[in-house]
């Protein structure tokens, strides 16, 4: 094998492709990037959960594939001064050279690289890659860490008659995002796991097509874009109906800036410990919205804001977080707080957003 190519291309397809190594000592050619250069300039990883390909311009001499450690190599790389770059092999190692400078990188059999599936699914799909960001990022948060609960792990994805709905849930909150326009008659869902869906987005951050493709059948999601390709299991587990549980009917309504609201809970922060809890106090005809917090190491605050009422008099409380964590994914300036009663839910949406729901379930005290 060699071939020639740029610092900045070679560099950029590896750190893409590092992320997606494994870390299992058990199977050290996961923790490895696969070069092959049989037909273009491919680099791949994967941790047999998620796998990319990235294919990069330059010059091949000599047709070869070779495995060597991706964290060694974005190294090797990186302190690298020169633009061009050499790579070859050499008794089956790399040999890197670039002015001046020459490495040699031990090299893992390849033939013990898992094949990253070629199949591009059904239902494909071309959308904005922006949009699939923005949709993804909208609910991530709301995704429970763990993958006890599959459905809960994940994030859930519908594409229904030219909209696309990204959903998250840990079961004490719910982010709810419609990206609409996808372009595509086509209708399917999935469960993207919460960690490969941030690698999703991280990748996605790297492209500069507009466009890119979505497939996915009952074993994986396939999306294309830029000469990368990312292959992600998906999860075969039942997403909660969580159309059920999103309220009809609401007791007590707030109206306020989401700066007001967001500058609020940040100073309740300071004052509710460990504990994060803050308690709402929306007393309608009193025109009072007001909230506190109390820690006996920190102290204690009670701050009122300027906000529409309307419904019943409510003392509720929450975690700041799961209130606070909502608010950068409405593009609205002025949000509505949708109360149906203590005890229950409480619904938050932007007032020029409607393309946002978020729903969040009070403390128990």
């Amino acid at each position: 094998m060699k071939i020639t190519t740029t610092k900045e291309k070679l560099l950029n397809a590896i750190l893409m492709v590092e992320r997606i190594t494994g870390k299992k000592e058990s199977l050290p050619i996961l923790s490895c990037v696969l070069i092959d250069t049989t037909s273009d300039i491919t680099l791949r990883a994967t941790n047999l959960e998620a796998g990319i390909e990235v294919t990069i311009p330059g010059e091949i001499s000599e047709k070869g594939v070779v495995a060597v450690s991706a964290s060694i190599l974005s190294q090797t790389i990186r302190s690298i001064g020169g633009d061009k770059i050499s790579l070859s092999s050499e008794e089956g190692n790399l040999l890197i050279e670039s002015r001046g400078t020459k490495t040699l990188i031990k090299a893992v059999p390849h033939e013990e690289f898992p094949v990253l599936s070629s199949e591009s699914g059904k239902s494909n799909i071309s959308l904005s890659r922006e949009r699939l960001i923005h949709g993804i990022q909208s609910v991530s948060y709301a995704a429970s860490p763990s993958m006890i609960r599959p459905d809960l792990g994940s994030i859930y994805i519908s594409i229904q008659d030219g909209s696309m709905v990204c959903v998250a849930t840990d079961s004490f909150r719910l982010a709810e995002k419609v990206v609409s326009e996808t372009g595509s008659k086509t209708s399917g869902e999935l469960l993207i796991p919460l960690k490969h869906a941030l690698e999703l987005v991280h990748v996605l951050e790297k492209l500069d097509d507009e466009k890119i493709s979505l497939s996915a059948d009952d074993s994986q999601l396939v999306v294309v874009g830029s000469g990368t390709r990312f292959v992600s299991r998906v999860v075969d587990a039942t997403f909660p109906n969580y159309k059920e549980i999103i309220p009809k009917k609401f007791t007590t309504e707030a109206t306020m800036l989401k700066n007001d609201l967001a500058e609020m809970l940040r100073k309740a922060r300071v004052f509710s410990g460990n504990e994060m809890h803050v308690g709402l106090h929306v007393y309608p005809k009193k025109k009072i919205f007001t909230a506190t917090a109390r820690s006996a190491d920190v102290g204690e605050m009670s701050d009122s804001i300027d906000a529409a009422l309307s419904g019943e008099d409510l003392d509720i409380n929450f975690h700041i977080g799961y209130l606070a964590d909502c608010l950068s994914s409405i593009a609205s300036d002025s949000v509505i707080l949708s109360f149906s009663g203590a005890g229950r839910p409480l619904v938050i949406r932007g007032v020029s957003d409607g393309n946002f729901t978020y729903l969040v379930m009070p403390l128990n005290r």
